[in-house]
């Protein structure tokens, strides 16, 4: 069976084979046709390309000989090494090539690959790719129809364009970091690499969106997108209001949302996006109606109460375990949930209910569990499978 993988449903475990390129189960997938060479590596490249591989397109990765993808080894003595979970979790749908970039030959080799290229996705600092001759002008020299998608910390101009492009420090940077629920938390790192994913999903677009206008026109583009202008659009609201009238938005203090201790465990509420909100939550927890007291008669008067409020939700809270409290007020129609970690989450019905979980079955018969595309299309009711390549496994096959 090789490298070859299959699709293990989450529910019902039927494997499926992926029988043709291009293709899952006779359906031709939407990328088909289009190759990838792919220079990034890490997450905010590789979860880009990642989602084009997972769309049909053959995505070629370039890796440093002997090295490769630094997230090969970010797991230390990972007993599966360079297909270790974090390298996996990124890679499916790929190639492997090993190549020494300052060697003329291998450079070479490299730029013959990307004349049959439809894009190039790079995520070096400004100026690398360039300084190796593998800059957008020079490519598209050779090949005018290329798309050059390139993604950088802090994008090619202002005093932070050299500067190392990571995840944490766009989050310092953009403003997002300081960003907190409570006037008093402390300010702290977001433990989800959330800059990268979202640049990432932002490279995906302007790839799809270059490829979609080389049809009209013929010609190829540059795509440029960097971790600190995503960021800062995914604060696009509270950036607008924060310029136009000087005021803060922070969807977390508002005076009916928040996490509350129940009786067994927390629960988060949002007493928002209906008109009467406090009536019906003080309805839900046997209260009574406190929007009756001119104190928290309008939205604003609650902010200036927020205090009050929360305190008095907050010792009703605890009388109740959480399973009740979610019933009373899911009965009156207050958004509300459960906090789950991850583990819980990931074994979760509604999780099940997804097909989010995939599992790919290895030629020595173990599983590599990950997580799938959120992007359904109704006529491609799959995506590709294939598992994340050993270092180099391609390299004869496209080089020699």
């Amino acid at each position: 069976m090789g490298n070859e993988a299959f699709n293990v449903a989450s529910a019902g475990f039927a494997l499926k084979k992926l029988e043709v390129p291009g293709t899952v189960g006779g359906v031709c997938l939407p990328l088909s046709g289009v190759r990838v060479i792919d220079f990034s590596q890490v997450v905010l490249g590789p979860v880009c390309t990642q989602m084009l591989g997972d769309f049909g397109a053959e995505v070629i990765k370039i890796e440093k000989e002997l090295i490769g993808d630094l997230t090969r080894w970010s797991l230390g003595n990972d007993p599966e090494g360079g297909q270790n979970p974090i390298f996996s979790a990124l890679n499916r749908n790929k190639k492997s090539v090993c190549a020494d970039l300052k060697d003329p030959i291998s450079r070479e080799q490299v730029k013959s690959l990307i004349e049959t290229a439809d894009v190039v996705v790079t995520n070096f600092r400004p100026g690398v790719m360039e300084r190796l001759g593998l800059g957008y002008e020079d490519l598209s020299i050779r090949n005018s129809r290329l798309i050059f998608a390139e993604a950088t910390g802090y994008g090619p101009l202002g005093p932070f364009r050299h500067k190392g492009g990571q995840d944490i420090l766009a989050q310092a940077l953009s403003g997002l970091m300081a960003r907190k629920p409570a006037p008093d938390a402390e300010i702290s790192i977001y433990p989800t690499a959330i800059c990268d994913y979202t640049a990432g999903m932002h490279l995906v677009q302007g790839i799809l969106l270059a490829l979609l206008h080389r049809e009209k026109t013929g010609v190829g583009q540059k795509v440029s997108v960097d971790l600190y202008s995503s960021m800062v659009a995914l604060q696009l609201q509270e950036a607008t209001l924060q310029m136009m009238r000087g005021r803060d938005l922070n969807w977390a203090t508002f005076p009916l949302t928040g996490v509350f201790q129940t009786k067994d465990t927390p629960i988060v509420v949002v007493g928002a996006f209906k008109e009467f909100p406090l009536r019906d939550i003080c309805k839900a927890l046997e209260l009574e109606d406190l929007s009756l007291d001119p104190r928290f008669a309008t939205f604003e008067t609650q902010m200036a109460h927020r205090e009050e409020i929360q305190g008095t939700l907050r010792r009703r809270f605890v009388d109740m375990t959480s399973r009740e409290w979610l019933a009373r007020l899911e009965a009156v129609d207050i958004l509300c949930a459960p906090i789950l970690t991850l583990p819980e989450a990931l074994e979760s019905e509604q999780m099940a209910s997804t097909g989010m979980r995939m599992k790919l079955l290895r030629s020595d018969g173990s599983l590599l569990e990950t997580i799938g595309t959120p992007v359904r299309l109704s006529d491609v009711p799959e995506i590709a499978t294939k598992l994340p390549p050993r270092l180099g496994e391609h390299t004869d096959e496209l080089l020699r």
